[in-house]
């Protein structure tokens, strides 16, 4: 039987691959998207919902797919005000889990971040740690949390500090062994394939999956 997914930050780096993939591939009928925006030249076989996803609850009649792929994530830069920055990296992944649950959705993905801590001092990394918490909290069958490190590829905003981050850990990433591997860039197109594997894979033992694991899952394709 053919799939419904769901994509949250289908216009994201990694959520445009993400969404490409899930079009190219023969296992899904049909994906949903949940946006602000529209994106146009889409085949038939996606779905837009339109309107402002920090209320996705308004959302939950059409809330109903087999996966959930939340790709959703904003920066300090683009979003300097704190209680709106976590309306989004916090609010809504933790909402879409808690409506894939009382909609029955067996199998949830979210990109986290490496560092991620609830009892961090750090906002980003707090406010990351807290989001997964509360998506766990939710005891979906079938929940992958992924930690990327620091992730690679062209971006439609310029993001500065980003920039000159790849830059450095591009001339310093053949130092990173052992347990450093976590710390290499990442390519997103890495990460939305994993996560497509992860979600038709018959073995679900993890949960939180860090940047290696990540790269790992990528080569079962």
């Amino acid at each position: 039987m053919k799939k419904t997914a769901i994509i949250l930050g289908a216009t994201g780096l990694t959520g445009t691959i993400l969404l490409q993939k899930l079009i190219e591939d023969d296992r899904y009928e049909s994906i949903k998207l949940f946006s602000r925006s529209k994106i146009e030249g889409l085949p038939n076989k996606v779905t837009q919902f339109i309107g402002d996803i920090l209320k996705l609850e308004e959302f939950k009649a059409h809330f109903i797919a087999d996966e959930v792929y939340c790709c959703v994530g904003t920066t300090t830069n683009k979003t300097p005000n704190k209680k709106r920055y976590k309306q989004i990296d916090y609010g809504i992944p933790v909402t879409a889990a808690i409506l894939s649950k009382e909609n029955n959705i067996s199998t949830f993905l979210v990109i986290s971040a490496m560092g991620a801590n609830k009892k961090s001092n750090v906002f980003y990394n707090k406010t990351k740690g807290e989001m997964e918490h509360d998506v766990l909290e939710q005891n979906i069958k079938n929940t992958f949390v992924l930690r990327p490190s620091l992730i690679g590829g062209e971006r439609k905003e310029r993001r500065a500090l980003e920039k000159i981050a790849l830059n450095v850990f591009k001339i310093i990433q053949p130092l990173f062994i052992g347990k450093l591997k976590d710390y290499k860039i990442i390519n997103p197109e890495s990460i939305a394939q994993a996560m497509l594997n992860l979600a038709n894979s018959s073995s679900h033992a993890e949960v939180i999956i860090t940047s290696n694991d990540i790269k790992r899952i990528t080569e079962n394709n």
